[in-house]
Protein backbone atom coordinates (compact mmCIF):
# COMPACT_ATOMS: atom_id res chain seq x y z
CA UNK A 1 0.00 0.00 0.00
CA UNK A 2 2.76 2.44 0.82
CA UNK A 3 4.25 2.02 -2.67
CA UNK A 4 0.87 2.75 -4.23
CA UNK A 5 0.33 5.88 -2.14
CA UNK A 6 3.84 7.17 -2.96
CA UNK A 7 3.14 6.47 -6.65
CA UNK A 8 -0.21 8.23 -6.37
CA UNK A 9 1.37 11.26 -4.71
CA UNK A 10 4.07 11.45 -7.38
CA UNK A 11 1.46 11.09 -10.15
CA UNK A 12 -0.70 13.84 -8.65
CA UNK A 13 2.27 16.19 -8.33
CA UNK A 14 3.28 15.46 -11.92
CA UNK A 15 -0.27 16.16 -13.10
CA UNK A 16 -0.33 19.45 -11.20
CA UNK A 17 3.01 20.46 -12.74
CA UNK A 18 1.78 19.57 -16.24
CA UNK A 19 -1.42 21.62 -15.78
CA UNK A 20 0.58 24.55 -14.40
CA UNK A 21 3.01 24.35 -17.34
CA UNK A 22 0.15 24.29 -19.87
CA UNK A 23 -1.48 27.32 -18.25
CA UNK A 24 1.85 29.17 -18.23
CA UNK A 25 2.72 28.29 -21.83
CA UNK A 26 -0.75 29.21 -23.13
CA UNK A 27 -0.20 32.73 -21.79
CA UNK A 28 3.17 33.13 -23.51
CA UNK A 29 2.23 33.68 -27.17
CA UNK A 30 0.21 36.82 -26.49
CA UNK A 31 2.76 38.26 -24.08
CA UNK A 32 5.64 37.32 -26.39
CA UNK A 33 3.83 38.81 -29.40
CA UNK A 34 3.23 42.10 -27.61
CA UNK A 35 6.89 42.44 -26.78
CA UNK A 36 8.10 41.40 -30.22
CA UNK A 37 5.59 43.38 -32.33
CA UNK A 38 7.89 45.48 -34.51
CA UNK A 39 5.28 48.26 -34.88
CA UNK A 40 5.34 49.11 -31.18
CA UNK A 41 7.11 52.36 -30.40
CA UNK A 42 7.66 55.75 -32.00
CA UNK A 43 8.36 56.36 -35.71
CA UNK A 44 9.42 59.60 -37.43
CA UNK A 45 8.75 60.36 -41.11
CA UNK A 46 11.92 60.35 -43.22
CA UNK A 47 11.24 63.21 -45.65
CA UNK A 48 14.13 62.29 -47.96
CA UNK A 49 12.94 58.70 -48.52
CA UNK A 50 9.18 59.42 -48.69
CA UNK A 51 7.25 60.23 -51.86
CA UNK A 52 3.72 61.62 -51.91
CA UNK A 53 2.01 61.79 -55.28
CA UNK A 54 0.67 64.28 -56.07
CA UNK A 55 2.19 65.77 -52.89
CA UNK A 56 3.20 67.78 -51.01
CA UNK A 57 4.81 65.98 -48.10
CA UNK A 58 3.97 67.06 -44.57
CA UNK A 59 6.70 69.04 -42.80
CA UNK A 60 6.83 66.42 -40.03
CA UNK A 61 4.93 63.33 -38.94
CA UNK A 62 5.35 61.04 -35.93
CA UNK A 63 3.54 57.76 -35.30
CA UNK A 64 3.34 56.30 -31.81
CA UNK A 65 2.13 52.68 -31.66
CA UNK A 66 1.22 51.48 -28.19
CA UNK A 67 -0.82 48.73 -26.56
CA UNK A 68 -0.80 45.28 -25.12
CA UNK A 69 -1.75 41.96 -26.64
CA UNK A 70 -1.96 41.81 -30.40
CA UNK A 71 -3.86 45.08 -31.06
CA UNK A 72 -2.38 48.59 -31.17
CA UNK A 73 -3.39 52.22 -30.86
CA UNK A 74 -1.52 54.56 -33.21
CA UNK A 75 -1.45 58.23 -32.19
CA UNK A 76 -0.35 60.44 -35.09
CA UNK A 77 1.02 63.97 -34.69
CA UNK A 78 2.62 66.26 -37.21
CA UNK A 79 2.73 69.48 -39.19
CA UNK A 80 1.16 69.50 -42.65
CA UNK A 81 2.72 71.09 -45.75
CA UNK A 82 1.04 74.42 -44.93
CA UNK A 83 2.46 74.49 -41.40
CA UNK A 84 -0.79 73.52 -39.63
CA UNK A 85 -0.84 70.93 -36.83
CA UNK A 86 -2.39 67.60 -37.73
CA UNK A 87 -3.08 64.40 -35.91
CA UNK A 88 -5.33 61.44 -35.44
CA UNK A 89 -5.89 58.16 -33.67
CA UNK A 90 -5.97 54.79 -35.45
CA UNK A 91 -7.14 51.67 -33.62
CA UNK A 92 -5.23 48.70 -35.03
CA UNK A 93 -7.57 45.81 -34.32
CA UNK A 94 -6.42 43.08 -36.66
CA UNK A 95 -9.74 41.42 -37.50
CA UNK A 96 -10.38 43.06 -40.89
CA UNK A 97 -13.35 45.05 -39.55
CA UNK A 98 -13.52 48.87 -39.73
CA UNK A 99 -13.02 50.85 -36.52
CA UNK A 100 -13.37 54.63 -36.05
CA UNK A 101 -10.42 56.81 -37.04
CA UNK A 102 -10.16 60.42 -35.93
CA UNK A 103 -8.34 63.37 -37.42
CA UNK A 104 -9.16 63.00 -41.13
CA UNK A 105 -11.81 64.56 -43.34
CA UNK A 106 -11.04 61.95 -46.03
CA UNK A 107 -11.91 58.79 -44.05
CA UNK A 108 -13.71 57.96 -40.82
CA UNK A 109 -12.73 54.34 -40.20
CA UNK A 110 -9.90 51.92 -40.91
CA UNK A 111 -9.80 48.11 -41.09
CA UNK A 112 -6.54 46.22 -40.50
CA UNK A 113 -5.49 42.68 -41.37
CA UNK A 114 -2.16 41.34 -40.17
CA UNK A 115 -0.38 39.32 -42.86
CA UNK A 116 2.60 38.40 -40.65
CA UNK A 117 4.57 39.99 -37.79
CA UNK A 118 5.98 42.70 -40.06
CA UNK A 119 3.19 43.28 -42.63
CA UNK A 120 -0.29 44.77 -42.21
CA UNK A 121 -2.87 45.50 -44.91
CA UNK A 122 -5.40 48.29 -44.36
CA UNK A 123 -8.53 49.76 -45.91
CA UNK A 124 -9.88 53.22 -45.07
CA UNK A 125 -13.53 54.09 -45.56
CA UNK A 126 -15.75 57.18 -45.49
CA UNK A 127 -19.43 56.55 -44.72
CA UNK A 128 -18.89 52.88 -45.56
CA UNK A 129 -17.22 53.47 -48.96
CA UNK A 130 -13.58 52.49 -49.52
CA UNK A 131 -11.45 55.57 -50.24
CA UNK A 132 -7.92 54.30 -49.58
CA UNK A 133 -6.02 51.04 -49.13
CA UNK A 134 -2.44 50.06 -48.53
CA UNK A 135 0.20 48.19 -46.60
CA UNK A 136 2.49 48.78 -43.65
CA UNK A 137 5.76 46.86 -43.72
CA UNK A 138 8.45 46.91 -41.04
CA UNK A 139 11.94 46.13 -42.37
CA UNK A 140 13.66 42.91 -41.29
CA UNK A 141 16.01 44.85 -39.01
CA UNK A 142 13.02 46.63 -37.39
CA UNK A 143 14.44 50.10 -38.06
CA UNK A 144 12.23 51.24 -40.95
CA UNK A 145 8.46 51.29 -41.51
CA UNK A 146 7.11 51.80 -45.03
CA UNK A 147 3.44 52.71 -45.44
CA UNK A 148 2.12 52.60 -49.01
CA UNK A 149 -1.28 54.25 -49.55
CA UNK A 150 -3.37 54.40 -52.74
CA UNK A 151 -6.81 55.88 -53.30
CA UNK A 152 -8.54 59.22 -53.03
CA UNK A 153 -6.95 62.14 -51.21
CA UNK A 154 -8.11 65.64 -50.33
CA UNK A 155 -10.11 67.37 -53.10
CA UNK A 156 -10.87 63.97 -54.65
CA UNK A 157 -7.51 63.56 -56.41
CA UNK A 158 -5.90 60.13 -56.75
CA UNK A 159 -2.94 59.52 -54.46
CA UNK A 160 -0.06 57.08 -54.50
CA UNK A 161 1.99 57.73 -51.36
CA UNK A 162 5.03 55.94 -49.98
CA UNK A 163 5.82 57.15 -46.45
CA UNK A 164 9.04 55.87 -44.93
CA UNK A 165 9.49 56.16 -41.17
CA UNK A 166 12.56 55.64 -38.99
CA UNK A 167 12.24 53.94 -35.60
CA UNK A 168 13.00 56.33 -32.74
Amino acid sequence: MKLLSVTTIVARRAAILVVAAVVFVSGLPQVGFAQSDPLTGSWKLNLEKSKFSPGPLPKSLTLNYQGEGQNRKNVVEGIDAEGKPMGGVFMHIYDGKPYPTTGSSIYDSTAYTRVDTSTVNFTRTKAGNVVQSGTQVVSKDGKELTITTRGTGANGQQINNVAVFDKQ
